[in-house]
């Protein structure tokens, strides 16, 4: 197994980061694209497995889909609302590990005609759902499972959308009540989604909720459980969409700052930013942390000593395995709560940072929701991964304040940031300037 040593920082973490395109945003940007009238143009897009797997599946299903690499775009054809029909009258789509491709293409399937096979990794199989697969079904879609109800792999074939009024439990996944959402404007009647459940990530939620209104489509609120999308809306094409700077992605370099005692920038990221992961600043600023907003981007300075905290990062979960990454090096206790929907996520995330911190050193409790970790000092290990990019990249900042790390598949970060590692070497190397 390929395996990557990374060496403690030498020097306080100081410098300007440039972090890839959102996931979440760029994903999100592709299904409205294909869903509009018109072609639309994603600039500052993300390279990633997540992004390009999501283009070649809208291809797979019938759509133009150009990737250009170089310039950082993606150029869609949109269908404004009648999907095309795949070359060979049906598809087969394999999704890898990517979450939101296959949730946001599932309902999008529900409203062709056509079958569309999904199938991803083994991670991908254990992955739930079974709650967007039951509402699909119950607006008219015939679906098969061909192992675990509830579970990958699956054939569907949709049979447009009728609306009115449907339930979702939201507490697994908020990428759910987005797929829902995004396609709801195309349904034959009103339709008035109504969550039965937590909800979890609900920056996500009104992510979606933002760009669709963005896109042209308006979605009435009147309460926090219950979402109305009219009939009879469309999206319209966006000749240069730009596409904002990670903030998840950029969780790990603020983290590296804050634990090092650092000051790092990442360059145009807003407070105002669609992703609720920004907030993860507001985290470091409870242990201590300064932040400030200029018109350069967003800049954290670290603390001499950061301090322990209770926190709920619900809202704010794919930052949660960044924040006790480095928890072991505050003076006080830190406690992560609200995060037990990462038990579903590429792995079990809570489990997996408590299994690999432990074999670090660290001196914590898992609890069902979260984490409490005193504090330890972290020792050298070799930590797994599990296929996990957020794992990777978390474990990584866990060693940059103590005597190192060494990760294993680092490749894996491939999924939503291939040259993390890079961009961390370059990040060191002006610390030391």
């Amino acid at each position: 197994m390929e395996t990557l040593f990374i060496a403690p920082f030498t020097a306080p973490a100081r410098g300007t980061v440039q972090v890839p395109g959102s996931k979440s945003i760029n994903n999100r940007a592709l299904l409205l694209a294909a869903l509009a009238r018109g072609q639309s143009v994603l600039n500052g897009a993300l390279d990633s497995d997540d992004t390009r797997i999501f283009a070649q599946c809208l291809s797979a299903l019938g759509f133009e889909v150009a990737h250009d690499r170089e310039a950082a775009t993606f150029t869609v054809t949109g269908c404004g609302g009648v999907l095309p029909s795949p070359a060979a009258g049906h598809a087969d789509l394999f999704v890898g590990n990517a979450g939101t491709a296959a949730r946001f293409l599932l309902a999008l399937s529900g409203l062709g005609r056509h079958k569309v096979r999904f199938d991803g990794v083994a991670a991908m199989r254990k992955r739930p759902m079974g709650d967007l697969v039951a509402l699909l079904a119950g607006q008219g879609a015939h679906v098969h499972f061909e192992g675990e109800p509830g579970h990958f792999p699956l054939s569907i074939t949709g049979a447009g959308l009728p609306g009115g009024r449907i339930e979702l439990d939201p507490q697994k996944s908020s990428q759910q009540v987005s797929a829902a959402l995004m396609v709801a404007p195309f349904a034959a009647h009103d339709t008035e989604l109504v969550l039965t459940g937590p909800i979890v990530s609900e920056p996500y939620i009104a992510m979606t909720i933002a760009m669709m209104a963005d896109w042209g489509v308006r979605v009435d609120r009147p309460a926090p459980d219950r979402l109305v999308i009219p009939a009879g809306q469309f999206y319209l094409a966006k000749e240069s969409y730009q596409v904002e700077p990670d903030a998840s992605s950029a969780s790990y370099f603020f983290a590296a700052a804050a634990v090092t005692g650092g000051e790092v920038t990442i360059k145009g990221l807003s407070r105002k930013a669609l992703q609720g992961d920004v907030l993860f600043v507001d985290a470091l600023a409870a242990m201590g942390a300064h932040v400030r907003e200029t018109a350069d981007g967003l800049t954290l300075v670290g603390p001499k000593h950061l301090t322990g905290v209770e926190i709920d990062m619900n809202a704010i979960s794919d930052t949660a395995p960044t924040l006790a990454a480095i928890a072991s090096n505050a003076t006080s206790p830190v406690r992560i709560s609200g995060v037990e929907h990462m038990r579903w996520k590429e792995t079990d995330r809570v489990h997996a940072m408590a299994t690999q911190l432990r074999a670090m050193g660290a001196d914590l409790d898992e609890l069902r929701d979260g984490l409490l970790i005193r504090p330890a000092r972290l020792a050298p290990a070799q930590v797994a991964t599990y296929d996990d990019h957020r794992m990777a990249m978390s474990l990584a900042v866990a060693g940059l304040a103590n005597q190192g790390v060494t990760i294993e598949d680092p490749a894996c970060t491939s999924k939503t940031f291939p040259t993390f590692f890079a961009v961390l070497d370059g990040l060191r190397s002006q610390s030391l300037a």
